[in-house]
């Protein structure tokens, strides 16, 4: 009998340090292991988006971190695919960089009930529940673009009406092309010397941005003062396309973007773009403590900002060097 107790005893103790000390794949383990983070992007479109990349991973290393990441493409069912996959495989923490603002409420509902926090960055979404997220860093897009608006205004002081603009958008329902928009045309319409003539998505990429441009340039009554586009690579395809045309960018199209990637600064420092306003793309040291803290259940703020600059080309030899993306 004393034997039998014993022995049970000993299976006993066996089991409870196999359930106390093992992890699972997508967990934490007990005393310390690595968060699993599944991070779905949006995509490669863009210089800021690989800086973005860069940053994210860089911050999300081993061995504090485990960290499973996933390309979009640039489609929305690619990174709600990524997200259910994730959530079947347990990860500790969601973040991801929404392609569109809309369509999320399933999965994100999915996300909750499996008991699984989710991040967002960069861009919010629409949903119907503010508690289906943890946090949102990022940019704050509409001030970008009244940011835009601020600096046309200012360089176009003495310049009579009408002042014809055209506008590259991004892709079409994100938040960044929603929101950047928005906060322009807030601006620019309380001065009626100005007037956007022109309206069409880039999807955020210098090939369109050519693209568009070259029909904007071949269009009827195609006069253009003034582009305003919703990010760096299309405005640098953009000016491939004014030049194509016989036209200098800088001068003849005065030109305003944002990001401010080194793309940017470069095309400045030539003089064929007037200004950039800055999207800071390193979120990663900033995401990694927030992973940190949902993880553990602290709180966080529902809106974490980062803090942005706008830059002239008559800034941008001295800048270049220090450009970091």
């Amino acid at each position: 009998m004393n034997r039998f107790i014993a022995t049970a005893a000993a299976f006993c103790a066996m089991a409870l340090a196999a359930c106390s000390g093992g992890g699972s794949e997508g967990g934490q383990a007990a005393g310390g292991g690595a968060i699993t983070v599944g991070f779905s992007q949006v995509g490669a479109e863009s210089e800021w988006r690989t800086a973005n990349t860069r940053s994210v991973k860089e911050a999300l290393a081993a061995p504090e971190f485990r960290l499973k990441f996933s390309d979009a493409q640039q489609k929305q069912e690619n990174q709600i695919k990524a997200l259910r996959s994730f959530i079947a495989q347990k990860v500790d923490v969601i973040a991801f960089s929404p392609v569109v603002e809309s369509g999320w409420e399933t999965v994100l509902r999915e996300a909750k009930a499996a008991g699984i926090p989710v991040v967002l960055t960069d861009r919010a979404v629409k949903v119907s529940d503010p508690s289906l997220y943890a946090t949102l860093i990022g940019s704050d897009f509409v001030e970008e673009g009244r940011r835009a608006a601020r600096w046309l205004i200012e360089d176009s002081e003495g310049l009579a009406g009408p002042v014809r603009v055209a506008e590259l958008q991004g892709t079409v329902g994100s938040a960044p092309a929603n929101d950047r928009m928005r906060g322009f045309k807030e601006v620019i319409e309380g001065d009626s010397r100005f007037q956007v003539v022109r309206s069409q998505s880039g999807d955020f990429t210098r090939a369109k941005g050519k693209e568009v441009m070259e029909a904007f340039l071949k269009a009827e009554n195609n006069r253009i003062d003034v582009l305003f586009a919703h990010n760096d690579d299309m405005a640098i395809g953009a000016i491939q396309a004014i030049e194509e045309a016989g036209l200098k960018p800088g001068q003849d199209i005065r030109i305003v973007s944002i990001d401010g990637v080194r793309g940017a600064f470069e095309a400045m420092k030539a003089g064929k773009l007037n200004a950039t306003v800055e999207c800071n793309p390193l979120l990663g040291p900033q995401l990694a403590q927030i992973i940190r803290d949902v993880h553990a259940g602290r709180p966080v703020e529902k809106r974490v900002q980062v803090e942005e600059g706008v830059f002239t080309r008559d800034q941008a030899a001295a800048e270049l060097p220090n450009r970091k993306y």
